[in-house]
């Protein structure tokens, strides 16, 4: 069996000579504890060495990526073919290359490892011809080259230090908001009425730095901080001053912390600034679609400009919303629309309803200058000047409400009904607020009475009915019993039926009409327990009566 061990000098071929102590990977150690005892295990067969470091990182670089290089192929073609061995190797992706381009079979194990382990042991006893410094030095060489191809290493394309930029700018942001508060506060005990004249932060602490005590105002000269308006509102404020009064400590320590304000605004504006000029080296295109700070925020959540390029446009929409998006998957509720790219100005400038679909398109864009800032070797911001005038279009579009058809000639808009609110109002109904009864007593139990008298009309109408079919069934039966062939018997049971039914139909009525004199009476007894409260409360309608 033959070892292919590559090292940084060249490549190595061993041959292995006993092979029956391979079979212990557990003691397989000891073999090489001096290069004597490795000499007997293997043997170096051959040498390939590289000529310069260069060669040494194309070779290596090749094996990273899979592949055989020039050099390594010829190598195998010349020994391991004509040995007719197996070949181990001690990556698994190498040896199913090697078998696929050369036809060699190729070994990868554990055993394998635990030999090339003690082969680099005794690396320099087993390769003949390699001084221990020259190993070392093309060790050193190889790393460092090794590591600035990985790396791919641009001064221009370093994108850490946007990443640290603004992290720092908006740490700055938070002092500044602490330090100001924390100064208006303490100021305000002595003059507070100077923080109601004067809005800005930053021309507050000037203006309290340049004059100190209230009782400086009306000598100080500050035209050049503020207006001529302003200035004279604060002179007579500082003359009518309802502020305590403090010691020239208490205001030494007031304009040492002033000082420290205006010092770091002047800091934050000189960051910003370079926090411009490093987004327009590294990634103009994404500065001219959402701006510098929306930028700096999206390549520092994504970790680096390379990461953020490998995001899809749905994920960049959403970045920095992360917390929201659980939460709404978690919920089963509408996911949010936008996370970090909700403060470019596009979006800004948008109104609510059209916000979601210009931060969909604007991230769809976004990727796409990403990528080619990323990517790309131009570094011309013209894509993304051309994109976000194609996204302005399309933003002024929708503000119109002007959509066009996609078919035909385009030039035609689209027709769009007027939205109508068919939906009912319902009013209010005042009559239920009222507890008070709409009638009298009398006119209810008169109209009481006229129900009975006309329920009970009716009932005496049903019973001549009823009555009137009773004689016509009888006579009826009487004509049949002339006409029937039947005997005498038959004819008097028909009639008997007929007053069977007669009775039975009274019955009926008579029932009905108990059922509506109970139902009267206890409306009545309704109408009676309501007397007290009428007669205590009587209405407009009885006083009329």
């Amino acid at each position: 069996m033959l070892v292919l061990f590559e090292t940084s000098v060249g490549y190595a071929i061993f041959k292995v000579l006993n092979e029956k102590k391979l079979q212990e990977v557990d003691s397989l150690w000891k073999e090489f504890e001096t290069p004597e005892k490795a000499n007997k295990i293997v043997k170096l067969k051959h040498f390939e060495k590289f000529q310069d470091t260069a060669e040494a990182l194309a070779a290596f670089t090749a094996l990273m990526e899979g592949k055989i290089n020039k050099q390594l192929k010829k190598v195998l073609k010349k020994i391991v073919k004509e040995a007719h061995e197996p070949l181990a190797v001690a990556d698994a992706k190498l040896g199913g290359v090697i078998k696929e381009k050369l036809n060699l079979s190729c070994i990868h194990s554990p055993v394998v490892n635990e030999l090339m382990r003690g082969i680099r042991s005794q690396m320099d006893g087993l390769i003949p011809g390699v001084e221990p410094r020259e190993m070392a030095a093309m060790c050193l060489g190889l790393a460092h080259s090794l590591s600035r191809y990985r790396l791919k290493f641009s001064a221009d394309k370093v994108d850490t230090m946007i990443v640290q930029a603004i992290s720092l700018l908006d740490d700055l942001d938070k002092e500044l908001n602490n330090y100001i508060m924390r100064c208006r506060e303490w100021y305000g005990w002595h003059f507070p009425e100077l923080g109601k004249i004067i809005s800005d932060n930053l021309t507050y602490c000037k203006c309290l730095q340049k004059v100190g005590d209230r009782k400086n105002y009306a000598s100080a000269k500050l035209s050049e901080l503020l207006p001529e308006e302003v200035e004279a509102e604060v002179k007579a404020a500082a003359e009518i001053s309802m502020g305590t009064e403090v010691s020239e400590e208490d205001i030494c320590n007031i304009l040492h912390l002033c000082t420290q304000v205006i010092e770091i605004s002047e800091y934050r504006t000189q960051l910003y600034e370079y926090l411009q000029n490093r987004m327009m080296a590294i990634a103009p295109n994404v500065t001219v679609m959402v701006g510098e700070l929306v930028g700096a925020r999206l390549i520092a959540h994504a970790g680096s400009l390379l990461n953020l390029a490998k995001h899809a446009a749905s994920t960049v929409q959403i970045l920095g919303a992360e917390k929201a998006l659980f939460r709404a998957l978690k919920s089963r509720r509408d996911t949010p629309k936008y996370g970090l790219i909700y403060h470019a100005s596009l979006v800004g400038q948008t109104s609510p309803k059209h916000k979601g679909k210009i931060s969909r398109m604007l991230a769809a864009k976004t990727v796409l200058a990403i990528r080619y800032d990323a990517f790309g070797e131009d570094s011309s911001s013209a894509m993304g000047v051309e994109n976000r005038a194609k996204l302005e279009a399309r933003l002024r579009t929708l503000e119109d409400r002007g959509i066009r058809k996609i078919s035909g000639t385009g030039k035609a808009l689209a027709k769009t009904e007027k939205y109508e609110h068919k939906s009912e109002v319902k009013t209010y109904d005042p009559s239920g607020d009222s507890t008070l009864p709409t009638c009298s007593k009398k006119r209810k139990i008169e109209q009481v009475d006229k129900e009975d008298e006309i329920t009970e009309k009716k009932a005496k109408k049903a019973k001549i009915k009823v009555k009137e079919t009773g004689f016509h069934h009888v006579g009826q039966a009487g004509l049949d019993l002339l006409t029937s062939s039947d005997p005498p018997a038959s004819a008097s049971q028909s009639a008997e039926i007929t007053v069977e039914e007669e009775e039975e139909e009274e019955k009926v009525a008579e029932e009905e009409e108990t059922s509506v004199k109970k139902k009267k009476k206890k409306g009545k007894k309704k109408h009676i327990k309501e007397e007290p409260l009428s007669e205590e409360e009587p209405c407009t309608s009885t006083a009329i009566a």
